[in-house]
């Protein structure tokens, strides 16, 4: 069953086209990957599916999804329990949550009571996943999940995103990190504004062959 299709998505900021006609989709209980070169467009890619933003032509379709952009989307003057609560309406639920549900497994548990401005990178990262996570929501979209994550913090997410997807979740994912391919089922090279699906398998210098 596809949760995610795009088709000949095109985007541009003002004279200059990022997208010129990005094709992908993805399935329930899969995970897609998305590589590229910094500047090639994965982040607006991933904003439209969100439904961010609006591509200037295109079909897509996406069911309800979670969105976790690379630069956060959390209030840092409130705690993380506060913030979480802005997405979490329900406190018993997010108090179950917390205790024994997903929150715990990445660790949000611990840091409950802290303001945000306080966190790290890599601390911030899962509790924008764990925001992203309210309501659950049936697609989960990634940009960058591991950057500014320690080695804990990688396998702690990446043990989760795993579970996800076990659970018939769709994960569409935009990486630099080789690691994150581990767990993709499909990965889509994006280049000069197109998208083309590559085998998933490859690393080092035969990727990177593959990005040009």
């Amino acid at each position: 069953m596809e949760r995610i299709v795009a088709k000949n998505i095109v985007s541009a900021y003002g004279k200059k086209q990022v997208l010129k006609g990005v094709n992908l989709s993805a399935d329930a209980g899969q995970c897609v990957g998305i590589v590229g070169e910094n500047g090639c467009g994965k982040s607006t890619l991933l904003s439209i599916l969100a439904g961010l933003r609006k591509p200037d032509s295109g079909e897509i379709y996406v069911e309800n999804a979670g969105y976790v952009p690379q630069e956060g989307n959390l209030l840092s003057e409130l705690s993380v329990l506060d913030n979480l609560s802005l997405w979490y309406q329900d406190r018993v639920e997010l108090k179950h949550l917390l205790k024994e549900g997903f929150l715990k497994e990445l660790g949000i548990d611990k840091m409950c009571r802290m303001k945000v401005g306080k966190l790290s990178g890599g601390m911030k990262k899962r509790v924008s996943i764990g925001c992203a996570l309210a309501g659950n929501p049936p697609i989960l979209i990634l940009d960058e999940p591991a950057a500014a994550l320690d080695l804990p913090g990688k396998a702690d997410i990446r043990r989760y995103l795993v579970t996800y997807k076990a659970h018939g979740g769709t994960i569409l994912i935009a990486t630099h990190e080789e690691s994150d391919l581990e767990i993709c089922d499909k990965v889509y090279a994006l280049h000069d504004g197109k998208s083309r699906e590559i085998n998933r398998f490859l690393r080092g210098e035969e990727l990177i062959k593959e990005l040009g």
